[in-house]
């Protein structure tokens, strides 16, 4: 399957990695950025397959209805639902205590509308599970995917999330406009 998305990712679709994930780092949250597009999933999977890499990914409860949700699961999907208090990052927290292995791919933004604040979900699950954040994005533009080296939280949350901000910037979605 890797050779296969590999095929797909960089010789049909034309992308190339900037970095991969890391291999010698077993847990770790994953946050991908700018989330504009529907077209950012496939090639988040394609990306995933082809560095070998299981990241296990959450989504709203509407995608894991038949006849699709048996697919999401088989990929790695969790459904959640997004209308209700469900303490999620507590338990997301639990998930990653209680496996040797996880890595968990979100978007700080929450959707693929334009937003001016990202959600800080990803931050705390970061810090309660003791894990660091690995940063990756689609830039759409230059066709390729970044992504950095584990980043461990500090004690400042507004400088760790200058950190992330700066990753980001000057990358282009599939839409600009929402970016």
């Amino acid at each position: 399957m890797k050779r296969i998305a590999r095929f797909i990712l960089f010789t049909v679709l034309g992308w190339k990695f900037e970095n991969d994930f890391p291999k010698d780092v077993k847990k770790y949250v994953v946050i991908a950025a700018p989330h504009t597009s529907w077209v950012d999933f496939p090639i988040a999977i394609l990306s995933r397959m082809a560095s070998g890499t299981m990241i296990h990914f959450i989504g709203k409860n509407s995608l894991f209805k038949p006849p699709f949700g048996v697919f999401f699961r088989k990929l790695g999907g969790t459904p959640v639902d997004r209308n209700k208090s469900n303490n999620l990052v507590d338990s997301i927290i639990t998930v990653f205590n209680s496996k040797d292995e996880f890595k968990l791919g979100m978007s700080p933004e929450g959707t693929r509308k334009k937003v001016e604040k990202w959600k800080t979900g990803f931050y705390y699950i970061a810090k309660g599970a003791n894990v660091p954040i690995v940063m990756a994005t689609l830039d759409f533009e230059n066709k390729k995917i970044k992504i950095s080296n584990p980043y461990y939280t500090t004690l400042n949350k507004s400088q760790d999330f200058e950190v992330f901000y700066n990753f980001f910037k000057n990358v282009k979605g599939k839409k600009p406009e929402l970016c």
